[in-house]
């Protein structure tokens, strides 16, 4: 997938043109491709020519962009474009879910981020479970992961390139896959798992699915306000799992995931086919359900803004593509973001308004300063430049 995206967007760009159009490019492709193949799309507009990108990752969208259009409606009954505004207004418009100069509200909640207090690398909270090191040999690859341990009601994200282990690393906690070496991951834990890649090849409706995996809480109140509304499930309770879309079907799996009474969560990428709303209502719903139940989860993803809505600790994956892979022990948000972000030399920072993650020009005096400074995730909220 992310091989094809980057073969499609350099195709595109080959073909000289006076208008370029890019939808979604960054599906697909890991932290640091989505940023170099934004670099690459704006190569475009110093050659004169006019470049429109759709995009759900805001972290990328910001980096790309000059000018900001936030498209509004009831999705699949009409959609309303609105004026152009400048990339850090249009994009804090969308958050507040109001647009001043056209006095329209299109969302009746601001969605903001919270400014979250540096954690230790260590959880404080009661132990859920630990593993120790682990080595998983295939033929032309190997992962080494480090010793770690989770939390009750403790989300850990997972962050790295793509092909260095990460979700080899979630199918050997699933039990999916066991480790050539070290200590197996014996959590005596009920786990439930969404993969990467989603059937549909269930024979019957979403609402029997639904009911099939979560029993009796289906009926509870409980249920409804906190997975189905959310997620915008109970429109789709009546449509047959195979006639489902990309969107709507991975909304439904990760509605599955949840259904389940389990110790530990596991969901690889959550974000993908989601637009922006869902994937934060996505990110609520994960956070909601582990900590009411007490439950603690992994979540494998790419989109900057989730993880950094999501996750109270980290884990980094580093290494060779297809080659190698290491992951290290679970760390603090600020810390693990740090050596991720070194790593492919990007800073982010805190827009002041909405607490936003939002990616540095590169060579701007931000830029420069905080690469100065060694935070290359900069939790301070300061005035912008």
């Amino acid at each position: 997938g992310g091989e094809l995206q980057r073969v499609a967007i350099a195709a595109a760009m080959c073909r000289k043109a006076d208008v370029y159009l890019f939808d979604e490019p960054s599906s697909y492709l890991d932290v640091k491709q989505r940023l170099i193949a934004a670099k690459a799309i704006r190569t475009l507009v110093k050659e004169g020519a006019i470049v429109l990108v759709a995009e759900h990752d805001l972290a990328t969208l910001d980096y790309l962009s000059d000018k900001i259009c936030i498209l509004y409606g009831e999705p699949g009954v009409y959609g309303v474009v609105s004026n152009v505004h400048g990339v850090r207004v249009g994009i804090n418009h969308y958050m507040e879910g109001y647009i001043p100069d056209e006095n329209v509200r299109f969302r009746s909640f601001p969605i903001h981020f919270k400014v979250k207090t540096p954690t230790s690398s260590w959880t404080t909270a009661e132990p859920l479970f630990e593993w120790g090191e682990m080595e998983k040999r295939y033929e032309k690859f190997t992962l080494k992961v480090h010793e770690g341990k989770v939390g009750k009601g403790e989300v850990i994200g997972i962050l790295g390139a793509n092909g260095v282990g990460k979700t080899t690393f979630i199918k050997l906690l699933a039990g999916v896959e066991k480790p050539d070496s070290g200590k197996k991951p014996e959590i005596g834990l009920t786990v439930s798992y969404k993969p990467q890649y989603i059937s549909s090849e269930y024979e019957g409706r979403v609402g029997e699915l639904l009911k099939s995996v979560a029993k009796d809480e289906f009926a509870s109140s409980w249920y409804t306000t906190e997975i189905l509304t959310p997620l915008n499930i109970s429109s789709l309770l009546e449509k047959q799992v195979s006639d489902l879309s990309g969107g709507e079907l991975q909304r439904v799996a990760i509605a599955a995931c949840l259904s389940r009474k389990a110790d530990l969560y596991l969901l690889d990428e959550p974000s993908a086919y989601l637009d922006v709303e869902e994937r934060l209502n996505m990110a609520r719903t994960i956070r909601r359900v582990v900590e009411s139940r007490g439950s603690s989860a992994f979540v494998v993803e790419h989109d900057v803004f989730a993880l950094d809505f999501i996750a109270d600790r980290l884990m980094v994956f580093t290494g060779e593509p297809g080659v190698k892979g290491i992951g290290y022990s679970p760390t603090s948000l600020r810390d693990g973001m740090n050596t991720f972000l070194k790593e492919i030399g990007v800073t982010f920072r805190r827009d002041p308004t909405t607490y936003r993650p939002r990616v540095n020009k590169e060579g701007s005096k931000l830029d420069r300063l905080q690469k100065e400074m060694n935070e290359y995730f900069y939790t301070a909220v300061s005035e912008e430049e």
